[in-house]
Order: C-alpha cells, then structure tokens, then sequence
C-alpha cells in the first residue's frame, strides 16, 4: 500500500507511557487524516484505552501490547491478531526494542509496510540522532520518512469532563506533586509544595492538587497547608483537561498529568531533576515553563515562585 492512499489496515503501536501517549497524539491524529479511510488498529496497553477510545481516532484497540514472552497463550493470541488483521502498514510510534520484535511476530507473506526502527523496516526513521531528539520531533520526523508530511501539535479538545462537581473557586491554580514511585527523585519534596500552596493561597489563588489515587495522603497534606482541594484520585484525563483550561496557571514534576494540562494551553511550569531531560521529554504547549536541578530538593522556593507563569 503507498503512503499516499488513504485507505486500507493500519496498524499503530504506543504502549506507554501517559506522557509519551499523549505526546503521540498528534502524529496519531496526522496518521488518522493521512489515512482518512482506512481502517486503524492501535496496540496499546490497558491504561490508556479510555484515551485513545474519547480520542476517536481508532477502529480498533488491542491492549495486549505488553504481553509477556513466557505467557504462552497470550502470546499465541497476538500472534494471531497481528497475522489476522491483514495490516498494510505498521506506524510504530514505540520504537522500542519490544515494539520493533512485534515485526518478527509477522509471517512472511503477511508482513506489512512499517515505519519505525525494527530491523528490515521498510520505512526505517534513519536519523543516527533520533535518541537525542525529543519525543514529538523525533515522531513527527519518524513520520515525515514514512511520506506523512503534516504533523502538527496535538489536538486534545476532545478530552474534557463536568468539574462543576468540585464546586471550584473562582480563581485556582494546579498543583501536581506525584509521580512514578520507581522515580522519587523525580518529586519535588512534599515540604516544598506545601509552602507553595501557602504562597499561591497568599496571592488569592486556591491551590488543588491533583494525583491518583495513591497520592491521596501527599495531596491532602499539601491542599491543607495552602487551605486548598484536594483532588486526588477523583480526576480523570478529561477532568483534568477541563480544570487545565480554567486554572490560571499549573505546577507540577514531571509527570503524565502535566503534558495533559500544558497540552490544553494552561500556564505551566515542570520542574525536572537530572533523572530526566526536558529536551528530550518536557511537556509541550502554548504556556509552558522549565526549571531543572539536579536535586530538586535543592530547588527553592523562591526560584519556583518567581517562575510561575499566570494566564
């Protein structure tokens, strides 16, 4: 099948995580209206099929893509789909050493054109650099290879929710303080948020703070320093979208929830440690602020107020 035709089986590959899937949606998006008629399977992982169903962009969703070498009858059953959806061509937005081993789950006479890094790729992302690009330059570029020229930012209106449950102040400001337990360091330190709840509320702003469900505790420590909400674990994505759009400005570590709330154009500020590079992962949008350490307990107070943007 070319690139140039709109119709056909496509496949796309994003498995994680948050951030990254929602930095895919763009070149997701350019691939859906690159391909208007064709049929598009994703391959994902569980938690974000409710994204990708509001998304509207896929036919059809598997999430199995994580499935394990040794789980011999899952395994078997991907084996099946993939050589069953008679696939024109594979967008692998991964490109990961487990997605490009998905290529050799192919029998031969049914493997599909694909775009990604997976040895004998028909349309290879070539570019020796690609690891020190960032992850939506590197796919749209990925894509610009594979004859997908038009890759603009993503376009998250279709994530929205009713938060006029939360009876919300009139002004209000998102504060983010989770993030991967695997990766503490990535956290600026509990005692830090509290102060800046107490300095957002002295500038008549009230502070929510959002999490999951297992930031329950952090986040009420912290909403009661500044006199504030806390919201954790009763968000989803489109609530959270919807809270960006009204906030006047958000701070938060470098998590999932914030490349959600700087992709609506709320005012945003992520702040990074050494464990990750903003070039290569900072979260995208219209309003969007960086302060990095290499410890963030170093990181003061004053510096982040100071950086604050406010719509």
């Amino acid at each position: 099948m070319s690139a140039g035709l709109p119709a056909g089986r496509i496949l796309v590959i994003k498995l994680g995580a948050l951030g990254d899937f929602i930095q895919a949606l763009g070149p997701m998006q350019a691939i859906r209206r690159h391909h208007a008629r064709a049929h598009i399977a994703l391959l994902t992982t569980q938690p974000y099929e409710a994204v990708a169903r509001a998304s509207g962009l896929f036919d059809e969703i598997n999430t199995g893509g994580r499935t394990p070498w040794w789980r011999v009858y899952r395994l078997a059953h991907l084996f099946g789909w993939l050589n069953g959806g008679d696939f024109d061509r594979v967008y692998d937005l991964q490109t990961s050493r487990r997605s490009s081993f998905l290529f050799e789950l192919f029998l031969h006479n049914r493997r599909p054109e694909w775009s990604g890094i997976a040895a004998r790729a028909s349309h290879p992302h070539k570019n020796p650099a690609r690891d020190r690009m960032h992850t939506v330059d590197r796919q749209r570029e990925q894509l610009r290879m594979a004859g997908i020229d038009d890759v603009p930012d993503a376009d998250l209106s279709f994530l929205t929710g009713d938060v006029a449950q939360f009876g919300l102040p009139p002004r209000f400001a998102l504060l983010v303080p989770g993030g991967s337990p695997q990766r503490p360091v990535k956290r600026w330190p509990r005692e830090s948020y509290m102060a800046l709840a107490r300095e957002v509320k002295g500038r008549g702003i009230a502070p929510l703070v959002l999490g999951g469900p297992e930031e329950r505790d952090l986040a009420e420590v912290i909403a009661r320093a500044g006199q504030g909400m806390n919201l954790a674990g009763r968000t989803d994505l489109g609530d959270v979208a919807a809270l960006a759009r009204l906030a006047v400005c958000a701070v938060g570590n470098d998590t999932g929830p914030m490349h959600v709330i700087a992709g609506v154009g709320c005012p945003s500020l992520a702040l990074f440690s050494s464990d990750s590079d903003p070039a290569l992962c900072a979260p995208r949008g219209p309003k969007v602020q960086i302060l990095r350490r290499d410890r963030l307990d170093r990181l003061t107070l004053a510096e982040v107020a100071a950086a604050i943007p406010l719509r």
